[in-house]
């Protein structure tokens, strides 16, 4: 089939949730993908960093067709012979006790939401049902009806209320804020060390740090949400690591699995994780064996093949080429390791036409927030490849910026 009638087919049975470049995807190695036509791109969104280690990855397919061989669902209701030793490496690779496996980002983080609660309720002594957990403007966390209410994007909440409550916003980066906040009933505060979703925001130096101290000073737990900036992604393994903080309960997604099977985690101490009992929590694919094996030969591989050292030289390098770039176009690049984001100027009239001309040079990036060129290549990426996405970028802005000046209008999408 063509790719028009792929995306005639996609437009008539799939609900409408997503607005996609149409590109359509039939194969991918590595850095690359390629369309139905045969053109090959260089992938630099990752499925919103999954796929860290590259498309489908040899060892981790390995041990997925291994362990498909062998047995994929058991369910919790019985163990199994995977599930302990995934448990067992990540939390030795994290620093942490304990952690419980998901499916989705969505999941771990509402797992988060309910295990601050509980610890709210049964150590620190918070009045039942008042518990208070602070959020951040512009965050993103998810899309599940208990997530979105603590949203501040209006457009995620529009008629799906009524909406879960217990949650107060502050600004992203704002350490007044942060501390005029503070209840005896508060109870956490939950926070991605880098907005991804709003725009590859990075907060002042010392933020996360200062919000450590004072969760301490308060009694409160600090949540980390990782689920696309953790392993690897930012150059270090977990993007808390950049201030050398523990949180207290660190939400993991991803690239957990290698973009090759939905796998999460939450992973805390035992002081938190500790207290659940049966029946307060559960998933059916939770865990499973399947899962668990694809996510060991993951990890394997981001440790073994450096990719969070190759991560932040290569995108120390990305990010000085980019910001050498002189365009009228570019008010700021800005980010840390492989989480890059351009912003345009309003001039620009919006980033996707830029995602749209670069997909005809073969690059496939994403906007974020309309304003923000995202780019966030697979971690094994090359210097080569690098070097070449950096040329390709700035070919673009150049050839969009003489388009308008001659006034030619919109540039043709791919």
């Amino acid at each position: 089939m063509t790719t028009n009638k792929f995306v005639q087919l996609e437009d008539q049975y799939v609900a409408n949730i997503y607005h996609p470049l149409d590109v359509v995807i039939e194969r991918a190695e590595g850095v690359w993908m390629v369309d139905v036509d045969g053109k090959r791109y260089l992938d630099c969104l990752s499925a919103y960093s999954a796929v860290s280690q590259g498309h489908c990855h040899p060892r981790i397919i390995n041990a997925l067709v291994e362990q498909a061989q062998k047995a994929t669902l058991t369910s919790r209701a019985f163990r199994n012979d995977q599930l302990g030793s995934f448990a067992r490496e990540l939390c030795e690779l994290t620093g942490y006790e304990m952690t419980l496996p998901m499916n989705s980002g969505a999941e771990a983080v509402e797992v988060a939401v309910k295990a601050a609660r509980k610890w709210g309720y049964e150590v620190k002594g918070v009045p039942d049902g008042q518990a208070e957990i602070i959020v951040c403007l512009g965050n993103f966390h998810g899309r599940t009806t208990t997530v979105i209410s603590f949203s501040s994007e209006a457009a995620y909440k529009r008629h799906f209320g009524p909406f879960t409550p217990g949650f107060k916003f502050v600004p992203f980066g704002d350490m007044d804020a942060l501390v005029d906040a503070v209840t005896p009933n508060t109870v956490a505060f939950l926070v991605e060390p880098i907005q991804g979703e709003n725009g590859i925001n990075v907060p002042p130096a010392g933020y996360l740090k200062f919000a450590e101290t004072l969760c301490r000073r308060e009694n409160m737990l600090l949540i980390a949400d990782e689920i696309q900036v953790g392993l690897g992604r930012t150059g270090k393994l977990l993007a808390s690591e950049h201030e050398d903080i523990r949180p207290d309960i660190v939400v993991l997604g991803k690239a957990l699995s290698g973009g090759v099977y939905p796998v999460s985690a939450v992973v805390a101490d035992r002081n938190i994780l500790g207290l659940f009992n049966p029946g307060d929590h559960g998933s059916t694919f939770g865990g499973n064996p399947l899962a668990a094996a694809v996510s060991r030969a993951a990890l394997r591989v981001l440790v073994e093949e450096n990719l969070a050292e190759n991560a932040a030289e290569q995108g120390e390098y990305l990010m000085q080429r980019l910001r050498r770039i002189e365009s009228p176009y570019i008010k700021n690049v800005r980010g840390r390791g492989l989480m890059i984001g351009l912003e345009v100027t309003p001039e620009a009239r919006g980033a996707r036409r830029f995602c749209e001309e670069l997909a005809v040079e073969g690059v496939l990036c994403k906007e974020t927030h309309k304003t923000v060129v995202r780019f966030a290549p697979p971690l094994i990426i090359t210097r080569e490849q690098t070097a070449w996405l950096a040329d390709k970028v700035e070919e673009v802005f150049a050839r969009i910026e003489a388009r308008d000046a001659a006034g030619k209008g919109e540039p043709i999408a791919g």
